[in-house]
C-alpha cells in the first residue's frame, strides 16, 4: 500500500488541520468504484493511525465522498450503510453478498496518488 506516501522514516507527524487537509486531500483522489480503508489512508499519510482518520471522516467527511473509506473488513458504520450502499451502487463498487465492499476487487492501489495535493508532503 505504501504507493506514493512513502515509508514513517524520516517524516513528521501531522497534526490538525495539516492532517485533516491531507486525509480529505487523499480521499479526495479515490476513484469512483474503489474504495481505501481508514488503515490504508494512516498508511499512505505515513501519519497517524487508523483510528484518527475515522475521526477526521467522522467529523470532515461530509466534504468528499466519504463512502470511499471504510473499515478493514469493507463495512462502514450502520448509520452509513444504506447511504453508502447508494453510492457504491451508483459508482459500480463491487459488493460481497450481504453489502460489504469487495476489498479484494475495490481497493484502490493508490499508484500515482498526489502526495503534493496536501499542500506537500511532510518534511
Amino acid at each position: 500500500m505504501s504507493a506514493g506516501g512513502g515509508g514513517r522514516g524520516g517524516r513528521r507527524r501531522l497534526r490538525g488541520e495539516e492532517w485533516t487537509r491531507a486525509v480529505l486531500s487523499l480521499v479526495e483522489q479515490v476513484p469512483p468504484g474503489r474504495v481505501l480503508t481508514y488503515g490504508d489512508v494512516a498508511e499512505l499519510l505515513a501519519s497517524g493511525a487508523a483510528r484518527s482518520v475515522g475521526r477526521t471522516m467522522a467529523l470532515h467527511g461530509s466534504e468528499v465522498a466519504w463512502w470511499r473509506v471504510v473499515r478493514a473488513d469493507g463495512t462502514l458504520h450502520d448509520a452509513l450503510v444504506e447511504r453508502a450502499a447508494r453510492e457504491h451502487e451508483r459508482e459500480g463498487t463491487p459488493r460481497r453478498a450481504g453489502g460489504a465492499v469487495d476489498l479484494a476487487r475495490a481497493r484502490w492501489d493508490a499508484e500515482g496518488w498526489d502526495a503534493e495535493g496536501r499542500d506537500g508532503p511532510p518534511a
